[in-house]
């Protein structure tokens, strides 16, 4: 038949059509598949009593059980039924063969089978066998190796027998047909190459698609290969632990493993519902883990410290206040303001017990007890202690720890303290939170923040346990030697009670009452071994110590104990008798050397009073005028307030030079140098400005001051005094020193409750609120301002010669 008319023959064709679920049939293909709608089995049995053409058409949707042109794609196969096998029930399996691609016209009916009328796509009827060009030559011997590669992986799906076929074949479109129609793809994909009528393109769009199902199966045996590499490893584990459990069995050993053991012990510890959901799940993750992994030594360091902490064991809390009043006088001599503190919240504690934990702050200079202090509160409070030393603390990772992925890792400080005191309640003292530092892993200052905030301790959350803890019920006791240091958002959040300097008195009480009987125990001696008289303990106190506390006078009875003992050994003597005169003897020559009553009065020397962070100390300043043209020099390491209170105090001079006695242009004419003794100890503060212009003035008018008087005060420009702080540490170096008089701002002559009796009853102590009646006083004579119009001499405005030193003040 000529080819003009075959064209005409087949095109608007119509025959019975098949919907194909999830297959596609391509031309000169061999493909069976089983049939089971009864419409489709209908239009194959028809299409094979009449050896008519049948077309094979993919459905878009695959869940239509009945589908219409709007559910087919637009292109198929025409086919030729070869043969028909019915299986059991209803299904039908079919062998047809494609002949040619036809594109869908119109549905000509629905029932009982679909028929529809297709015309020949252009160039489909047959393949053009070779192609010459080098384009289609690349893209055949692509193909070639792609499916190669294929087979390889996916034996199974591609038979050497489907390669020879692909490999004795040159058209590129059959090739493209034959692995589209023997590779699993998608349908969509399958549905593009059918639709693709050019050969070259149709191939090479079939490579693209090989390409990837390659790559898709070489992931697949990756895959599959760990997964095997896995299960043998665990079935390897698994038998080496069933062996490990007859041995065990075998030697009579006890057979529960850790698994249940940490089990039990989360079942009986009655955790909060949070953490133990969380250990559980741990305990999962551990059983999971080979036994000598790093990952189940991690889990297992997370598990036992999580399981040592008290979530919630709490102590029985004492709250009677007579049994912790008697406890806290045992253990101190003093620091009755602190006691009382302690004692006011017992008792609000004995009347709202459910009093959330309190933050307190002990401020004061060494060896005063602060430390001490805070175990006497857990002993009277019942409450177990663990002390945290803060001092050079710099990273935030020791309060809030580490994550428990790193290696080493533990939990921070708080936490560990805690799990050290083992109840939920207990008291931590957090000691020399002044002296924390900071730098690039952190300020633990900020970690601090939280834990000490009675308003979100109560979920605090350390890094390593990775659980809320609940630090509400803790009482944090903290201790510093000053509140300057500390960030003002951490001290806000706690209340701040000063511990002062002790008195000789008390030191004199503390060492008979506690030190002396801790240091012949610790040394061996007994009491009647040792006769320590009153008098050779104040010397000890005056010539061999100079500080706020009794940690140096402790180490002195010290070393006094271990003479003694060494005497008692060698068999010098029996008993050691020590007084004052006698105490040479047993601790060498004397350190310090107070100052004898009396001083002598000179000329731009005044006794100053300072407060430093070890308590209060005699602070001289000296003067001297010589010729010049006016510069005034400073010097003795002084910092820049206390240079500013020596600008004012001269300022103040010059502006009463007439009232004082001087020329009114003394200052063109003299030089004047102030000086600090003690140049390597650094200085600062307002509270010289009394001393320095005290001095200046006795210098210029060659007036000498009494040496037996001291002075603390600010000046302003107008002479006035301002307040000062630290009175009473300045008033106990006066007396150390010998001091008989002092002069203190007349604001801060409430000040003078605080101050120990015994100190109060030695000093007589000038309130005065303008300079002027500090130099009425202080001076051997006032200053003298010119004559008056009667000839007489005027007195300092504000204050008369015949000023007498007021009483000592209570």
């Amino acid at each position: 038949m000529p080819e003009e008319e075959k064209n005409e023959t087949i095109e608007n064709i119509t025959m019975p059509a098949v919907a194909l679920r999830g297959l596609t049939v391509y031309p000169k293909m061999m493909v069976h598949f089983d049939v089971g709608r009864e419409a489709s089995v209908k239009a194959v049995e028809e299409a094979m009593s009449l050896n008519h053409p049948i077309f094979l058409v993919a459905q878009k949707d695959i869940r239509v059980e009945a589908p219409d042109q709007e559910h087919l794609f637009g292109m198929g196969t025409v086919a030729v039924v070869r043969q028909i096998l019915r299986l059991p029930g209803k299904t039908v399996r079919v062998m047809v063969e494609g002949q040619y691609r036809a594109r869908l016209k119109e549905m000509v009916k629905l029932e009982p089978y679909l028929v529809v009328r297709v015309e020949l796509a252009e160039g489909s009827a047959s393949y053009e066998g070779k192609t010459n060009s080098l384009r289609a030559e690349a893209a055949i011997r692509q193909a070639y190796d792609l499916f190669d590669q294929y087979s390889d992986l996916s034996p199974k799906n591609a038979s050497a027998e489907m390669l020879m076929n692909i490999m004795s074949s040159e058209d590129a479109g059959y090739i493209a047909d034959f692995i589209a129609q023997n590779v699993s793809m998608r349908v969509l994909d399958k549905q593009a190459v059918l639709e693709e009528l050019r050969p070259v393109q149709r191939l090479n769009k079939v490579n693209r698609l090989l390409r990837r199902e390659v790559e898709i199966l070489e992931m697949e045996q990756s895959i599959q290969r760990r997964v095997q590499e896995n299960m043998t490893q665990n079935q390897k584990d698994a038998f080496l632990r069933e062996q490990v459990r007859v041995i065990q069995e075998e030697l009579g050993e006890d057979g529960d493993n850790e698994i249940a053991a940490y089990r039990r012990q989360i079942a009986a510890a009655k955790l909060p519902e949070e953490v133990e959901a969380k250990l559980i799940k741990e305990v999962i993750h551990l059983e999971k883990q080979s036994f000598g992994s790093a990952e189940a030594s991690v889990l297992r360091n997370y598990l036992d410290v999580c399981l040592e902490l008290p979530w919630t064991k709490g102590s029985k809390e004492r709250v009677n206040v007579q049994a912790a009043r008697k406890i806290l006088d045992a253990d101190h001599f003093g620091l009755e303001k602190v006691k009382e503190r302690i004692l006011e919240f017992l008792a609000v504690k004995q009347l709202a017990p459910d009093l959330k934990g309190q933050i307190i702050c002990l401020v004061g200079p060494p060896g005063v007890g602060k430390t001490s202090i805070g175990m006497s509160m857990a002993r009277a409070l019942n409450r177990q202690m663990a002390r945290i030393s803060l001092g050079g603390v710099h990273d935030e990772a020791d309060i809030r720890g580490h994550r428990k992925t790193y290696v080493g890792a533990m939990p921070g400080r708080i936490i560990n303290a805690i799990r050290q005191a083992g109840t939920k309640n207990p008291l931590l003292l957090l000691d020399e939170i002044d002296k924390m530092g900071s730098d690039l892993r952190g300020d633990p200052a900020a970690a601090l923040l939280e834990v000490l905030d009675g308003e979100q301790n109560s979920t605090f959350r350390d890094h390593f346990i990775e659980l809320p803890f609940d630090l509400s019920d803790v009482l944090f006791i903290t201790t510093a030697n000053t509140t300057s240091t500390i960030p003002k958002p951490l001290l806000d959040r706690m209340e701040v009670i000063e511990l002062p300097s002790y008195t000789d008195e008390e030191k004199l009480q503390i060492a008979k009452r506690h030190l002396l009987p801790k240091q012949l125990k610790r040394h061996g001696l007994k009491k009647n071994q040792v006769r320590l008289t009153d008098d050779a303990i104040r010397e000890i106190i005056v010539s061999y110590t100079r500080e706020s506390g009794v940690r140096v006078l402790e180490r002195e009875l010290g070393a006094l104990c271990r003479k003694v003992a060494m005497g008692i050994v060698s068999q010098e003597y029996k008993q050691a008798h020590v007084n004052g005169d006698n105490v040479e003897k047993f601790l060498g020559p004397r350190k310090f050397h107070p100052e004898k009553k009396g001083l002598e009065n000179q000329v731009g020397l005044v006794n100053g009073l300072a407060w430093t962070s070890v308590g209060g100390t005699l602070l001289e300043a000296e003067v001297n005028v010589i010729p010049g043209n006016g510069k005034v020099e400073l010097t003795g390491n002084l910092g820049n307030v206390m240079k500013e209170s020596a600008r004012a105090a001269f300022t103040y001079i010059r502006s009463r030079a007439t009232q004082l006695g001087m020329e009114p242009g003394f200052y063109k004419e003299k030089d004047i140098h102030i000086h600090f003794p003690e140049g390597a100890v650094p200085k600062d503060g307002p509270s010289a400005g009394v001393t320095i212009t005290t001095a200046m003035v006795s210098a210029l008018t060659g007036i000498p001051v009494r040496g037996d008087v001291a002075m603390t005060g600010e000046v302003t420009l107008r002479g006035r005094v301002l307040p000062i702080g630290g009175l009473r540490e300045k008033s106990m170096a006066a007396l150390r020193n010998g001091i008989h008089t002092v002069f203190i701002p007349k604001d801060n002559e409430d000040d003078l409750k605080e101050i120990d009796q015994t100190v109060r009853n030695a000093l007589q102590f000038i309130p005065v609120s303008h300079v002027d009646q500090v130099l009425a006083n202080a001076l051997e004579r006032p200053p003298l301002a010119k004559p008056d119009a009667e000839g007489g001499d005027m007195p300092l405005e504000g204050t008369t010669p015949s000023v007498q030193p007021s009483a000592p003040r209570a």
